[in-house]
């Protein structure tokens, strides 16, 4: 076998959104792409603010001396003490500057937190259903990742279940709020409980238990929704976050991490995670991107565009019979299958020229993923298929 045997199984096991894509293209080849409604890929389709042009512009027009050198791995201290005034804003604590590490993107982010506090054979635990790439990035580092599931009917987080499942083998626990892939957001009255049960049991077993919270959605919130800030309620936590969906900057790669400054060892924590940032292979930050976002830390998409997608598609969706939670946040909606097999769904929505993915490839068999940061166009266009898939799943449609 010319790769490992490790990386050859674990491209199987996250092969679902890989596969749908390619299925995508193939059918767009034999359709048109405006026959092929594919609702797979978390790719925003909004431009980035245009606060993000200006400043763009300003700095190609008015180029800083050694603006593409090195820096300190940790990023540009102007671009973190803007993240730290905006994270003083929402957890009123004395976030600095040095709390916040530039990385790239939230998976970089991910990596270099979970490359600093692992040692081999901890447990870290994820909830489900997770975003599938939890697992590779736990197992990069030693670790081993521990499932606990939420509620099946809300998804929302469970804290009796978590402490269920901690041991002396447990090192962090990661969230993700709004969450992908269902979009439901933790409610502050949840994460108080957490937060104490998690300092309850940190003394039992005299050992830290960190909180990862996995946050590139918490700008992306309906209704009135407010994603509570991490930093209010668990000491030994970590604030993780990326550009890519509220500046719709994906291929740039730009992110930071944050500890609270009320972690036990703070300062080693950071000073691990610069190291780390700079030996993954990481070194720095992307250069131009630090420099662009220090400005932009108020800044995003217009989420009004995302939530009447939401809408569109959900009203519609639930008027055919198909049953899900509503999204509170982010850009998924996250269905129960009409039919128990959710990959058999899935390859039935194939012949109607929808692509979804299993829920099977978010640990959670017995329902699927929409991605709706599409085109409007797409949705409306896609309405008629998904009537007709509903008819064929047994489901009792609206108007048909």
């Amino acid at each position: 076998m010319a790769i490992a045997k490790k990386i050859s199984g674990f491209i199987e096991k996250a092969s679902w959104i890989r596969k749908m894509f390619e299925e995508g293209e193939r059918l767009r080849k034999i359709h048109g792409a405006d026959k092929v409604f594919d609702f797979t890929l978390g790719n925003p389709n909004l431009e980035p603010p245009k606060e993000f042009d200006e400043e763009f512009r300003r700095l190609a027009e008015h180029p800083i001396p050694g603006m593409h050198r090195y820096m300190s791995n940790a990023g540009y201290e102007e671009t973190r003490k803007a993240i730290a005034a905006v994270l003083v804003e929402h957890s009123g604590l004395p976030v600095t500057d040095g709390h916040v590490i530039m990385t790239c993107g939230a998976s970089g982010a991910l990596n270099v937190t979970l490359k600093t506090i692992l040692n081999p054979g901890e447990e870290v635990i994820i909830l489900t259903p997770y975003f599938v790439e939890y697992k590779f990035y736990i197992d990069n580092h030693g670790g081993v990742p521990r499932e606990v599931w939420t509620d099946r009917e809300t998804f929302q987080l469970d804290p009796s279940a978590i402490e269920a499942a901690i041991n002396q083998k447990t090192r962090a626990i990661m969230i993700c709020s709004p969450n992908n892939p269902t979009g439901v957001i933790y409610p502050a009255e949840t994460l108080a409980k957490l937060g104490d049960m998690l300092r309850r049991k940190e003394k039992e077993l005299n050992r830290e238990i960190y909180l990862i919270s996995d946050e590139p959605y918490a700008r992306i919130s309906y209704d009135g929704m407010e994603v509570p800030n991490m930093f209010r309620y668990v000491d030994n936590s970590v604030i993780i976050t990326s550009h890519s969906k509220d500046l719709a900057l994906p291929g740039e790669r730009i992110g930071y991490l944050a500890a609270n400054p009320l972690m036990k060892d703070v300062r080693q924590f950071i000073e691990g995670a610069v190291f780390a940032n700079r030996i993954l292979g990481f070194v720095n930050a992307p250069a131009l991107m630090q420099r662009l976002v220090a400005k932009l830390q108020h800044s995003s998409v217009d989420v009004n565009e995302y939530k009447k997608k939401r809408d569109l598609l959900y009203d519609n969706l639930t008027d055919m019979g198909f049953r899900m939670v509503k999204p509170e946040g982010a850009f998924y909606l996250f269905p129960r299958s009409p039919i128990d097999d959710d990959i058999e769904f899935a390859k039935i929505a194939l012949k109607h020229q929808i692509l979804v993915v299993p829920g099977a490839g978010f640990g959670a068999p017995g329902y699927f993923r929409i991605a709706y940061c599409v085109d409007s166009s797409l949705i409306e266009n896609s309405l008629p298929a998904w009537r007709k898939l509903a008819k064929e799943v047994g489901l009792d449609p609206k108007g048909l």
